[in-house]
């Protein structure tokens, strides 16, 4: 008994433990980058480089996926006011049937935005690959990340530790409680950013030869 009360307590500690640091990355990840994240796409400022994080282009339903078509809206109205003048579409391509870059592509193409502008990131595993990616292989030094407000501050908070001057517009998110299961996920997904950058230094899984833009 004198053990499983050890355990007990033990276990109540680590719960502890494990929570102040859930709630401490958040703070620290959100409140480091705030100031970075715009939503009117008037007063960011302009890059020569604009990245759009991946996602699937349907939800599991087979409906159209609302975080897919905003981000893609939001980087068509930043190239046509001006705002960016090329666009890396940074996702997943695990295999021939799941292509993010490309129907990232298709997308931008139909709301009229010019194929020797697109440029595709096949390698854009996770948040981190894709914008250290847009530095060591696209050679772009300041970015503007378009994404949904969530996901906005990781994506800065990974530019910041490699030394990307990055901004991040919000495309539009889907109201609540659609949003919750995400949400919760990008609260867990902070913390461990901050183990992937600080502790295992972690890189992105795909390097290779540099292209220019």
């Amino acid at each position: 008994m004198q053990v499983l009360g050890w355990l007990f307590k033990a276990a109540i500690r680590l719960t502890g433990v494990a929570f102040l640091f859930i709630l401490i990355s958040n703070v620290w990840v959100i409140r480091s980058t705030r100031n970075q994240v715009f939503e009117d796409i008037e007063s960011i400022p302009s890059n020569k480089v604009g990245l759009v994080l991946g996602t699937t282009h349907r939800l599991k339903s087979g409906q159209d996926n609302p975080y897919f078509t905003a981000r893609i809206r939001t980087a068509a109205m930043l190239y046509h006011k001006g705002k960016i003048r090329h666009i890396i579409l940074s996702g997943d391509n695990r295999t021939k049937y799941y292509n993010e870059p490309l129907k990232m592509k298709t997308a931008l193409l139909a709301l009229d935005v010019p194929e020797k502008d697109i440029t595709l990131d096949y390698a854009g595993l996770r948040t981190l690959d894709s914008v250290v990616r847009s530095k060591e292989i696209f050679g772009q030094d300041s970015v503007t990340i378009i994404t949904q407000r969530f996901h906005t501050y990781r994506a800065l908070f990974i530019s910041k530790f490699y030394a990307i001057h990055a901004v991040a517009i919000v495309a539009r998110d889907i109201s609540f409680p659609g949003s919750l299961p995400i949400t919760f996920r990008e609260i867990i997904a902070r913390p461990l950013a901050v183990i992937d950058l600080y502790i295992l230094k972690k890189t992105p899984h795909h390097l290779g030869k540099k292209e220019y833009l």
